[in-house]
Formats: C-alpha cells, sequence, structure tokens
C-alpha cells in the first residue's frame, strides 16, 4: 500500500516537472518570435508578449500546488485518515 501512495506521489511530481519544462520550452520560443516580430524602435515590454507566460504560469502555479502544497498542509496521513472516514460515514449511511 505505501509503494502504491509514493508511486502515485512521484507520478504527480513527475507530471509538475513535465508540465513545468513544457511551460519553459513554449514560452521561451514565444518570447523569440516576439523579439524577431519587433517593428524597430518597438519596445518589448508589452502585454501581449508576456501574456500567454503570465496566465499559463498562474495554471502552472495552481499545479504546483495542487503537487506540493497537501503534503505540507495537512500532513502525511491526512488523504488516508478522509478516506477512512469516508468510508466509515458511506457505511453507517448504507441502511438508512
Amino acid at each position: 500500500m505505501k509503494f502504491q501512495e509514493a508511486a502515485k506521489r512521484v507520478k504527480k511530481i513527475k507530471g509538475f516537472y513535465t508540465h513545468l519544462t513544457v511551460y519553459i520550452v513554449v514560452n521561451t520560443m514565444i518570447i523569440i518570435v516576439n523579439v524577431q516580430n519587433l517593428d524597430e524602435g518597438e519596445s518589448f515590454f508589452k502585454f501581449k508578449t508576456f501574456s500567454t507566460a503570465l496566465f499559463w504560469g498562474i495554471g502552472l502555479a495552481a499545479h504546483g500546488l495542487s503537487v506540493f502544497l497537501p503534503s505540507l498542509i495537512m500532513g502525511k496521513d491526512w488523504e488516508e485518515k478522509k478516506i477512512k472516514e469516508l468510508m466509515e460515514k458511506e457505511k453507517n449511511n448504507k441502511w438508512e
């Protein structure tokens, strides 16, 4: 059981790092294309240059929080305790 939980956690962490890598590669390419398409004298620092990175970054941050924050706030055994609690509640309510 502990091995399966650890494997599941590693899979979530790997998913986050894959997401982070794709974020960096794609946004680097977008920024390079935007720089190459600047008109002479046009400023690089515009909202359109960074909008994809900003909004995708918000999603990436949410993904990171969902992967790393629960164990920091709720502790290691929180999920297991919650599952047992819900199963017990379901068992007690089954015949009502």
